[in-house]
């Protein structure tokens, strides 16, 4: 099968053929645990779940926040297929640098453990449940000014410190940040 690499510490794109079994996903990765990402149309997106705790490398595909490696597969309805996007379409899409927000912030999480930035959690928006992930309240506070970015560093810097659990501090900003859009 035709696929895609992004290794963002060469900044290069890659095509390589690989043979879809059972474990290849995890093997490509050297790895057990793997983030699983469709933000790329009719495209799947592999990372290893450890690159922020080993400090890998962080850039955007898109607006897609991704760490270290990554491995594009095409993807028709639930069939993996070879990848469809061509890698110099894929290498205009990648922006290897990012601002000192998603710098600190970053490097915080990954020296805190073991933080996915995928993971689902629910926070309450007048009495529902809204599913919503770390990316996405890193998104959410990069978008906002200097002095709001900074609350949100330092008052993560603060939790941390505290030992407190990481994905209820995101919890609580993801609140907040859902209160401030109405």
């Amino acid at each position: 099968m035709n696929a895609l690499t992004i290794n963002p510490e060469t900044k290069k794109v890659e095509a390589i053929e690989i043979e879809m079994k059972a474990n290849s996903i995890y093997s490509f990765f050297n790895s057990i645990l793997i983030d699983e990402l469709s933000s790329l149309n009719q495209h799947t997106i592999y990372t290893d779940a450890n690159a922020l705790s080993e400090h890998k490398k962080a850039y955007f595909l898109g607006e897609q926040l991704l760490v270290g490696n990554a491995l594009i597969i095409g993807l028709n309805g639930m069939e993996e297929i070879d990848a469809i996007i061509k890698k110099e379409e894929l290498e205009e899409l990648i922006e290897y640098e990012l601002n000192p927000f998603y710098t600190d912030t970053l490097l915080l999480l990954a020296d805190h453990g073991e933080v996915n930035l995928y993971r689902s959690f629910n926070v309450e928006k007048d009495g529902e449940a809204v599913a919503l992930s770390i990316e996405w309240v890193l998104y959410t506070f990069n978008m906002a000014d200097e002095k709001t970015k900074n609350y949100f560093i330092t008052e993560l810097m603060k939790s941390i410190d505290a030992q407190e659990d990481v994905v209820g501090f995101m919890q609580k900003m993801a609140g907040l940040a859902l209160n401030a859009a109405e």
